[in-house]
């Protein structure tokens, strides 16, 4: 398995924000190929960890960290070494964080394609997100459609997944959007 690692150098396209600011909201006119934003990051707990198992019923040996005999002989087995994150649970992070960085008047997720598990995601492991433009297309008159490379890398660096989300942006001319100030989605 090949390692690829990440600096932190900002590319001269990317999108710079104030992350207590939140970003504007972005509509299909604004959006052009290479445009990039990188996310805050975020821990990926034990905690986390065994919420995403009770919430999908996923209690594969692979992802406990208890102590006891089972995840200690998991360990001496597993592939890697450790106990990891779920893949899907990576993936399920990597959407939250990339959802206000852009911030994109998005009406629909229409497709998520070319998805890769590059690299394990071990517990207590600091991630964030890279969302770069990759095509920007019409979609009937008052809507675009985008797909987003989006890279979920650790805080070493490691690329841990990637793949395209597709999604529709509404035009800057639909009704109930233009001159939009609305303040940035809160976790519910």
């Amino acid at each position: 398995m090949a390692t690829v690692t990440y600096t932190s150098e900002t590319p001269e396209n990317a999108s710079t924000t104030n992350p207590e600011s939140g970003t504007a909201t972005l509509f299909y006119e604004d959006l052009q190929v290479g445009q990039s934003w990188t996310s805050p990051s975020r821990p990926i707990s034990l905690e986390d960890v065994r919420a995403f198992s009770a919430l999908t019923g996923d209690f594969d040996p692979l992802h406990s960290a208890d102590g006891d005999d089972e995840s200690m002989e998991t360990e001496a087995n597993s592939p890697f070494g450790r106990p990891v994150a779920h893949g899907l649970l990576g993936l399920s992070v990597l959407a939250g964080l990339s959802t206000e960085y852009p911030r994109a008047a998005t009406l629909a997720l229409v497709g998520i394609t070319d998805w890769q598990f590059e690299n394990p995601i071990f517990f207590g492991e600091i991630v964030h997100v890279v969302t770069e433009v990759e095509t920007v297309a019409p979609h009937g008159r008052r809507a675009g459609r985008i797909t987003w490379l989006r890279k979920l890398i650790s805080s070493d660096g490691r690329l841990l997944q990637q793949g395209r989300f597709v999604t529709l942006v509404a035009s800057n001319r639909r009704s109930g959007f233009a001159n939009s100030s609305a303040a940035p989605r809160q976790p519910r």
